[in-house]
This record gives C-alpha cells, sequence and structure tokens, in this order.
C-alpha cells in the first residue's frame, strides 16, 4: 500500500457495537486488509451514538462507518467496502 493511500484511510472511524454482526464482519475486513481504522463503541459513548443517530435521520444503524473524504457507509457488504477503499478481490 502506498503511504498517500494509508494516510488516507488511517482516519476511518467505525461507530459499532459489540453484539453487531455486521460490526464483527465489518471490522474483520478491514483488520485482513490491514486498514487502519478507529472503532467506537456507541453503547460505551453517548457523543459517538449521537453522532450515528445525526448521520442516520434518527436511527442507531452500525456499523456507521465515516471516511477522512466526509462519506459515510451504512451497513456496507464487503464488496461495497473492497469498492470504497480500492481494494481488487
Amino acid at each position: 500500500m502506498s503511504n498517500k493511500k494509508q494516510n488516507a484511510v488511517q482516519s476511518i472511524r467505525m461507530y459499532s457495537t459489540t453484539w453487531c454482526g455486521d460490526c464483527r464482519r465489518s471490522k474483520r475486513f478491514l483488520q485482513e486488509h490491514q486498514i487502519d481504522f478507529e472503532e467506537i463503541d456507541i453503547e460505551k459513548n453517548p457523543e459517538a451514538a449521537a453522532v450515528v443517530i445525526s448521520l442516520n435521520r434518527g436511527m442507531r444503524s452500525v456499523p456507521t462507518i465515516v471516511f477522512p473524504d466526509g462519506s459515510v457507509l451504512v451497513e456496507p457488504s464487503n464488496t461495497t467496502l473492497a469498492n470504497k477503499l480500492g481494494i481488487k478481490s
């Protein structure tokens, strides 16, 4: 991975919960592809829960993944994540 790509993905934030299967899958995908991200448990962090609710029109949908460019993916498939990150399957 080039430095430019590494720098671009370092500030990915994934809002999640411990019980969410889609969160575990997305986390595993990012880890398997050595993508740096910050995981934020919305059940332990009320401010993070408020961010998720704001981004999702009142819903506590997780995972909500926020990228450095300001784009957001909510409950993305592995294919959607790969496309966003430029990862070829």
